[in-house]
């Protein structure tokens, strides 16, 4: 009797057993089915067909506003300025006295130095006639002659500090605040004012080496300045002749007009220059560009799959980007969802127009 109970018993295990392993095979096989249907769902993104174009290669960078010419003034010698003749803030012309130092000192020193000169050019001419009466020897002669030179030359030295007493205008343009007033004891060492000439302003700003063979002096550029809306123009005058190592950069430099006198120098620009039309170009949305540790790379759908390509790019604007190769016209690129995409899985790609 004891027997069969476990014999019995035995049987009911087997039995709800096989039903256990059947009710988890089967679910097993729906899971299965279920994950390779999931696997096989083509994921829905969407993309552009890739066309050629012409591009305007256009290179935005930083510069500085500087004045065509600028100076510190400074007096030549030591004095007493007697005499102030311009306006703080206002535009001077070339030649213009600016300011006179006091010259009594000196005017005095030349006429003693005058007395001194005529004096030497007299015993100069004696000695001349004693020489040819053989009165006196050649050397004492040139002594005479010599001792009237650097009279002479005296005099001239004088007269050039004298003329460094009115000091002027270099150039035409505005001169900023003095800090001199009608008496002051000026010396070299102090500022009297700043001139700057703003009728042209100089842009200067850095290129990559890498355009420095697209870069032509005469070209045309456009810049902005904070604070007004107006494109400004100006051409490129001078290249520096080397690229600078520590930055890999070339430095350029471009005049342009201020007659309207709306730019100030020491201001920064946004400048847009001009490199190669690209003809026959790809330009791709930027946000289809995939950053890698190699370079940049993008999908493209192949007969349904997304397929990884690496891409060389360059030139970037706000929203695109110049590919040089890697895709060619006609390849069906993909734009959205590129950072969870992988090689080789289904997608159905929507195509913008």
């Amino acid at each position: 009797m004891k027997i069969k109970h476990i014999v019995f018993t035995l049987l009911l295990l087997g039995f709800f057993g096989f039903i256990g392993y059947r009710i988890t095979s089967n679910s097993s096989k729906n899971n299965d089915s279920k994950d390779k249907d999931k696997k096989d769902k083509p994921i829905t993104v969407t993309g552009i067909v890739v066309h050629t174009q012409t591009f305007d290669n256009n290179l935005s960078l930083s510069g500085s506003i500087e004045a065509n010419e600028q100076i510190e003034i400074h007096s030549e010698v030591s004095g007493i300025v007697e005499g102030i003749y311009f306006n703080e803030g206002s535009n001077v012309k070339k030649g213009q006295v600016l300011f006179k130092v006091n010259d009594i000192e000196l005017k005095a020193q030349l006429q003693q130095a005058v007395t001194k000169e005529s004096l030497a050019a007299e015993n100069a001419r004696r000695a001349k006639l004693l020489l040819e009466k053989e009165a006196i020897s050649q050397e004492e002669f040139d002594i005479s002659r010599a001792d009237y030179k650097s009279a002479q030359a005296q005099t001239q030295l004088i007269r050039a500090q004298i003329s460094k007493t009115a000091v002027k205008a270099p150039f035409s343009g505005k001169i900023g605040l003095r800090s001199i007033s009608p008496g002051t004891y000026i010396t070299p060492a102090v500022l009297v004012a700043k001139l700057v000439n703003t009728g042209k302003l100089k842009i200067t700003f850095s290129i990559p080496e890498k355009y420095a063979s697209q870069l032509k002096s005469g070209t045309t550029i456009d810049f902005n300045v904070a604070g007004s809306t107006k494109t400004y123009t100006a051409k490129i005058y001078a290249i520096e002749p080397e690229v600078e190592v520590a930055t890999r950069t070339l430095k350029v430099r471009s005049i342009a007009d201020n007659v309207d006198g709306n730019l100030f120098p020491g201001t920064f620009a946004d400048v847009k220059l001009p490199l190669d039309i690209i003809k026959d170009a790809i330009v791709v949305p930027s946000e289809a560009i995939v950053p890698v540790q190699e370079g940049k790379k993008v999908f493209i759908s192949d007969m349904g799959k997304a397929k990884e390509v690496m891409v060389e790019a360059t030139t970037r604007t706000d929203a695109s980007i110049l590919i040089l190769s890697g895709l060619k016209a006609g390849d069906t690129l993909i734009t959205s969802g590129v950072m969870s995409l992988k090689n080789d899985a289904p997608v159905k790609v929507k195509v913008k127009l």
